[in-house]
Formats: C-alpha cells, sequence, structure tokens
C-alpha cells in the first residue's frame, strides 16, 4: 500500500475511512481458493460427463478429473446455485446421480446427510455437487439436476454461479 501499514477492517469501517484505502490493502497477497474448492491438477485426465438440465435438456462437459462436479457445473455455465460457495452449509447443489456412481463413491457425510435430508425432490441417489468429486468412473454418465432447489433469499434476489 501506498500508505502507512492498513488498518483492520473494522478500524477502517469505524474510522469512516475505509473508502480512501485502496483495494488491495485488504486483499491477501496470494490468491485463495474459497472453501472447499479444490485445485486440480493441471495435467489431470479430462473427463466427459453430461448433466441432464430442468428443462429435460443435456449438456455435456468435460473437466479435468478431482474438479467437483459443482466447480464443473459452474466452469460449463450450467445452472446450479451452490450458494454456501461448497462450505457444506445449504442443499443448492443437489443433484441426482446414477446409481452405479452412487454405488461407486464414498457414503455421504452425516452432515451432508442432513443437509440432503432439507432438498426437494430428494431421490435415493441424491447428493451434494460439491462434495462429489468427479472421476473416471463419471465419464459418459448422466448427472441430473432436480425439477427444483430451496435458497433462503427473499424479495426476488437470483443469485448468478460463482
Amino acid at each position: 500500500c501506498s500508505r502507512a501499514p492498513a488498518p483492520s477492517r473494522r478500524h477502517a469501517a469505524q474510522a469512516g475511512s475505509a473508502l480512501s484505502w485502496p483495494r488491495h490493502c485488504f486483499l491477501p497477497a496470494v490468491r485463495v481458493r474459497l472453501h472447499q474448492t479444490r485445485a486440480t491438477d493441471p495435467d489431470a485426465e479430462l473427463v466427459e460427463f453430461h448433466f441432464k438440465l430442468r428443462d429435460g435438456s443435456r449438456k455435456t462437459v468435460s473437466v479435468p478429473s478431482g474438479t467437483s462436479v459443482l466447480e464443473a457445473a459452474h466452469m460449463n455455465e450450467v445452472d446450479l446455485e451452490g450458494a454456501c460457495e461448497a462450505s457444506l452449509a445449504c442443499s443448492t447443489c443437489h443433484v441426482i446421480l446414477p446409481s452405479e456412481i452412487y454405488d461407486a463413491i464414498d457414503e455421504p457425510t452425516e452432515k451432508e446427510d442432513d443437509l440432503l435430508d432439507l432438498a426437494p425432490c430428494l431421490t435415493a441417489t441424491s447428493r451434494l455437487a460439491c462434495q462429489v468429486v468427479v472421476n473416471e468412473d463419471l465419464m459418459g454418465m448422466e448427472v441430473e439436476l432436480p425439477q427444483m432447489t430451496l435458497n433462503f433469499y427473499v424479495d426476488g434476489h437470483v443469485p448468478s454461479p460463482h
């Protein structure tokens, strides 16, 4: 920063001078991944699979192995919300997996099960997309978006994918 060391955000806000500090004073020096996003291997094998969208159409995506299904959706402009940014605090990234994939991956944690209980359109193979990691088993498979999700926004706010 071009000034003396920046005050904390709390102190800057109390002093009423937060807007006078350059934005980079408050940002970390390195880019940080949010919550549970994963760093994927740049040499990872690409896995092609399909999303069955709410309107019944199908979107084919190709992402590196190790990417979460939620990240795959966001990278490919699939309308899958993920309101909590993969912090395992909501059920807006609820997806329905093919039974062979559901049976092949780790079981959901108790926390994920509790959140899935809040999701509409729950099925026996429902999972949270932020908790499912793409691997070669998903090659050619179809991940279905449920007909609806619930979010607790009010006043017509429509969030966009991160």
